[in-house]
């Protein structure tokens, strides 16, 4: 009997040591999410993401400035298209369609 007893008592602190650990952790996620609102703590997770992405895109724009130079080039290129056909006599395709279906 004396052995049904002390592992009885054995299993006891082992449960109130488990629940005190639990008790423990459930204080410490109260105070940790009291503070913030669940839309300010998600603000700041995304923000978080968006500083680490900007960081990174900075990072690889100074390491291959010659290929940011290039793709910017093509884009100044591709919005000032007309402009430039205008210049060597060529009309753009979008204007000749355009004036076919208005005769």
């Amino acid at each position: 009997m004396t052995d049904r007893k002390a592992r009885m008592l054995a299993d006891r602190h082992l449960r109130n040591s488990a629940r005190a650990l639990v008790d423990a952790d459930v204080e410490n996620l109260k105070t940790t999410f009291s503070g913030k609102s669940l839309g300010e703590r998600a603000m700041d997770r995304v923000r978080e993401g968006a500083v680490d992405v900007y960081e990174e895109a900075v990072e690889v724009a100074e390491n291959n400035k010659g290929a940011l130079a290039a793709l910017l080039a093509a884009v100044v290129v591709w919005f000032a298209r007309n402009p430039i056909l205008s210049i060597f006599g060529l009309e753009p395709e979008d204007d000749e369609e355009t004036a076919q279906d208005d005769e």
